[in-house]
């Protein structure tokens, strides 16, 4: 019977994750996202939040980070975003440090934001 609980639990924990990963999906450009605020608009603990992300391999404030990240990156390869200031792309996904954005994007891509863009921007032309 504890292997029924287990697998009850599991199957309630993947369905928390999913429905908690995609409130915060939609709020990323929220500066203020936090695991309190995100435990607290699902009524639960933010402990019992941490449980709900411990079998993703990650904690909270990293997958938000991370899918920030993600975003940027995205943004930044992007031409629609071409003339737009790595700032204000950084400032959109909730990264308003500038310096924190660019030793987070180095540390995530190995390269700073700056850096990137103009290779992506290269591959496009063809150089």
């Amino acid at each position: 019977m504890s292997t029924l609980a287990g697998s009850s639990d599991r199957l309630l924990l993947a369905s928390a994750f999913e429905r908690i990963e995609a409130w915060i999906e939609g709020r990323l450009h929220d500066p203020s996202l936090s695991p309190a605020s995100i435990a607290a608009a699902h009524h639960i603990s933010v402990r019992q939040l941490y449980r709900v992300f411990r079998p993703s391999g990650t904690t909270v404030a990293r997958h938000i980070r991370a899918r920030r990240l993600e975003n940027c990156r995205r943004e930044l390869a992007d031409p629609r975003f071409g003339a737009e200031p790595i700032g204000a792309i950084a400032d959109r996904w909730g990264m308003s440090d500038a310096a924190a954005f660019s030793r987070a994007f180095r540390a995530a891509y190995g390269q700073t934001p700056t850096a990137y863009r103009a290779r992506t921007a290269g591959i496009r032309r063809g150089g």
